[in-house]
């Protein structure tokens, strides 16, 4: 498989345009995982309120303990840190979700950052390359010797535009017709160099 052209303008584009794509890609990932990062920080103070609720609910049931030990009054004493130990813990749970949730759409916001421009790009890039990449291989299976430039002579008088096959010959017909070698070598290059194949010598 043939993935780069012989022609030394054409190769520089190429490379330039695989560059360009892969410093898209990049810029593409790093700006998602900036969104990230920023999206993400939105949940600190769901994070902070989840540690704190944990913190409070740890000492008040370690509180409870000894006072409900307290005779006869001690289970009294107890329910009501009981339910603020409770409603701490509904709390820290309560951040936890905000956390989660905000972590979830930092995920999501980072994900479409990143795969949106990078698919536009694929659909750009990619096409272009495939198909340079399969006519340039085809191209080349076909190209082995001089004799071969007749059928890329013949190609070139089909998709070439006419004004590049007129600088060549004000009859290109005629003259693959009449087998002029030097009218075919000339169509043949030309189709030839579009494909990124250089002619046989």
């Amino acid at each position: 498989m043939k993935l780069y052209s012989d022609v030394g303008v054409q190769r520089v584009g190429q490379l330039v345009g695989d560059l360009v794509f892969v410093v898209w890609v990049w810029v593409c990932v790093e700006l998602g995982l900036i969104v990230f990062k920023i999206t993400n920080a939105l949940g600190l103070p769901g994070r902070k309120a989840a540690s704190a609720g944990d913190g409070l609910e740890g000492q008040l049931r370690r509180l409870s303990e000894p006072i409900g030990k307290v005779p006869a009054v001690g289970d009294q004493l107890r329910s009501p840190i009981d339910g603020a130990a409770g409603a701490a813990g509904q709390m820290a749970q309560a951040g936890r979700d905000m956390a989660h949730a905000v972590e979830q759409l930092a995920y999501l916001l980072a994900g479409v950052t990143i795969a949106l421009p990078v698919l536009f790009a694929v659909l750009i890039w990619l096409p272009r390359r495939i198909r340079f990449s399969r006519r340039a291989t085809a191209a080349q299976r076909f190209i082995d010797s001089a004799a071969d430039l007749d059928l890329f002579a013949l190609r070139a008088m089909a998709n070439q535009p006419m004004h590049k096959l007129a600088k060549i010959s004000d009859d290109p017909v005629s003259a693959w017709r009449d087998r002029d070698q030097t009218v075919i070598a000339q169509l043949a290059t030309l189709e030839l160099r579009s494909n990124g194949i250089k002619p046989p010598p």
